[in-house]
């Protein structure tokens, strides 16, 4: 297997080093500075056992390579920017013929759950991961991932649900490559799982990097509850079964924990990081708008994540640095 990694971030770059450091042939696809600089100079990956440069093989278009039978695409860019990226990798030919990109696997490595279906519109073969594996990327060309023993927790599975050969050994390569990599016959419950616990990235998004330790964390807190309670509801009137924080907690158990990089700890989760960067969008829409989104189809207000979905959008278009309001002014939002 060769794998294609789409979007080389904080989680595609990870996936695509631990592969490529435990001997799989792997490509990363990257766009503008972070492709420039990993063609330059090579992929900086730092863990907290130590810093290396890669020299993982980098494309910016589908076009500067040659797809192959075989091939697995690993989709991790942020859900609002997936329909783009594979549009540009779908209607591809594959070297040798008898086989269209269509048909190559695809595994949606990202958070919310609406990225698969969106892959399912493009490619034959969906599959699931759960992903739970903290890790940085603020410059281009660098990625810190803090997770250790292991580097992270990614159980896969078919979309919508289901397991198969390619599953599995895809799950085995990336067991052998520092992750927790379980093959799940059910990952859309893990993910909708998931999908509640990513409901506080707005709130760690707009207050900044200290909203759980400076004197409003109370209110980060507490709106953080309540996003999750909405959340909490919305699935259960949609009868959508999700997986509980504690076994997403028993999965990881003591082999994936957050330990400082270079001396330094994890500064915040993948919002924060948009922000950070001024990219100009957020996975907002995809995490409290799934919420909010459900909630309208089924008669359940959602009024905490629909106003956390429309403030991180507000910071991404107007490119506001994270912590701009505090969590008490958001709570008095939120009250309003």
């Amino acid at each position: 297997m060769r794998y294609i990694i789409i979007g080389a971030g904080a989680i595609g770059g990870t996936i695509g080093a631990r592969l490529f450091e435990s001997g799989h042939e792997v490509v990363l696809a990257a766009r503008g500075a972070h492709h420039a600089a990993l063609r330059d100079g090579g992929l900086r990956f730092a863990t907290p056992a130590g810093a290396v440069t890669l020299p993982v093989p980098v494309v910016s278009r589908p076009d500067e390579l040659s797809l192959r039978a075989g091939d697995v695409l690993v989709m991790a860019v942020k859900a609002q920017d997936a329909a783009v990226a594979l549009d540009a990798w779908a209607w591809r030919p594959v070297a040798g013929g008898g086989v269209a990109a269509e048909s190559l696997p695809v595994f949606c490595a990202q958070n919310g759950v609406a990225g698969e279906r969106i892959a399912l519109r493009r490619f034959r073969h969906v599959y699931g991961v759960c992903v739970w594996l903290p890790a940085t990327h603020l410059e281009p060309g660098a990625i810190e991932a803090q997770g250790a023993p292991k580097t992270g927790l990614l159980p896969v599975g078919r979309y919508p649900a289901g397991a198969d050969e390619t599953a599995r050994q895809v799950a085995a390569d990336l067991t052998r490559s520092a992750f927790v990599a379980p093959v799940s016959v059910d990952v859309m419950r893990l993910k909708y799982g998931k999908l509640l616990t990513n409901l506080a990235n707005a709130v760690e998004a707009v207050c900044g990097p200290d909203w759980a330790q400076d004197g409003n964390s109370g209110g980060a807190a507490e709106l953080s509850r309540r996003a999750r309670d909405e959340g909490a509801a919305v699935l259960a009137a949609a009868g959508i079964d999700y997986a509980s924080e504690a076994e997403l907690t028993a999965l990881r158990g003591d082999q994936v924990r957050i330990e400082p990089v270079n001396g330094a700890h994890r500064s915040g989760g993948s919002s924060w990081q948009s922000l950070t960067r001024g990219t100009g969008s957020i996975e907002a829409d995809y995490l409290n708008g799934e919420i909010a989104l459900l909630g309208r189809e089924h008669g359940v207000p959602t009024p905490v994540n629909e106003l956390l979905q429309r403030l991180a959008n507000q910071f991404a278009l107007e490119r506001r640095a994270p912590g701009s309001i505090t969590a008490s002014e958001m709570a008095a939002l939120t009250a309003a």
